[in-house]
């Protein structure tokens, strides 16, 4: 009897002991909520943020980048700058650029693309802000973040985007007056001035009025006429300004074309000597800066300003990371013949690279 009642209690103690195993193991096949959260959260499977902040990021991304018109050099070299910071990515990036061709309809249709393409992220290069704010509102509509380059977005309703990034033709008529003046105290300044009515020309006034206002104790601008942005006319306008017999010992051209019709008028009137500024720092400027045409050149590269529109979207879209502010002016580099070192020209990838993920600030 007793070998019997031994026997039916090792059963059950072999049952008991056999489910007790089986209800250990139950969890690691199917995890309840519970433990999956704590498992996803526990310190050693996940870093700290400010230590590795791509943590989570994909594999690849791949950017739109939606140009006004590649035949425009400006566009041309800043799509350019966006595709090499792009190569330099921590993470692969694939850019589809489309062109726009100065055209609306074509913009649209090239926005619709990314979008069935599901991009990650978009840049837009608008052909006007009204058109950029329509295209910034269908990448809305689809979810997918953009952002804006050459237009500071100053309208009403532009839609929801992560920054802009444009030239401030303010900033750069500023700059120029204020350039001269440190030059030379006094100096009495000829303004080869750009097209009326277009709105360019007119905002370089407000940044010219705005030194004046400040240095107009420094300098004097004793005439302002209008080379329309061309080399001809700006030659024709400083001669007839020669033959009037002002007194001048400063030119502000405001560009480069025009810098050259102001020299060769300056070079027939055996006046070389006098001084020439001017804006934008393109190819041809870097020339006239060797060559001695220009004395200096308020540079605005456009190296810069795709470098940095690449790096709002790949800091909001892979990092997280929106950008403080929402406008971004291009800085304002002054570069004289004699100090060419500060040069940033608008094929120098790697150099506006360099500056602007070195750590400067673009607003400054």
């Amino acid at each position: 009897m007793k070998k019997i009642l031994l026997t039916i209690l090792a059963v059950v103690l072999v049952v008991a002991l056999g489910a007790t195993m089986v209800g250990c193991s139950a969890p690691a096949a199917e995890p309840s909520e519970s433990a999956s959260a704590e498992a996803s959260t526990a310190p050693e499977s996940s870093a700290p943020a400010e230590e590795s902040p791509e943590a989570g990021a994909k594999d690849s991304y791949t950017f739109g980048y939606i140009a006004y018109n590649t035949a425009d050099i400006w566009n041309d070299y800043s799509q350019k700058a966006f595709e090499y910071a792009a190569s330099q990515a921590d993470v692969n990036v694939e850019v589809v650029a489309l062109d726009s061709k100065n055209s609306v309809e074509e913009s649209v249709k090239a926005m619709e693309s990314l979008i069935q393409q599901e991009v990650d992220g978009i840049s837009i290069f608008p052909i006007s802000i009204e058109q950029g704010a329509q295209l910034v509102k269908m990448a809305n509509d689809a979810g997918i973040p953009v952002t804006i380059e050459n237009f500071e977005m100053d309208t009403p309703d532009p839609g929801d985007y992560i920054a802009a990034v444009a030239c401030k033709y303010d900033d750069i008529g500023y700059a120029a007056i204020n350039y001269i003046a440190e030059q030379k105290p006094g100096a009495k300044i000829f303004f080869c001035a750009g097209q009326e009515g277009a709105g360019v020309y007119e905002k370089y006034q407000e940044g010219v009025d705005k030194a004046m206002a400040e240095l107009g104790d420094k300098v004097e601008i004793v005439g302002t006429e209008h080379g329309d942005w061309e080399t001809e006319k700006a030659m024709n306008v400083t001669q007839n300004f020669i033959q009037s017999g002002a007194e001048f010992d400063y030119i502000f051209a405001n560009n480069g074309l025009m810098a050259k019709g102001c020299y060769q008028a300056l070079k027939e009137a055996g006046m070389e000597d006098i001084p020439i500024v001017s804006t934008g720092g393109s190819p041809d400027d870097y020339q006239m800066l060797v060559d001695g045409v220009e004395a200096a050149n308020m540079t605005a590269p456009v190296s810069i300003q795709g470098i940095q529109t690449f790096k709002n979207l790949y800091d909001s879209v892979v990092l997280g990371q929106a950008p403080t502010d929402t406008f971004q002016p291009l800085p304002v580099i002054a570069v004289s013949a004699d100090d060419m070192g500060k040069f940033i020209a608008w094929d120098d990838y790697e150099a506006a690279y360099n500056y602007v993920y070195g750590g400067a600030d673009i607003a400054k």
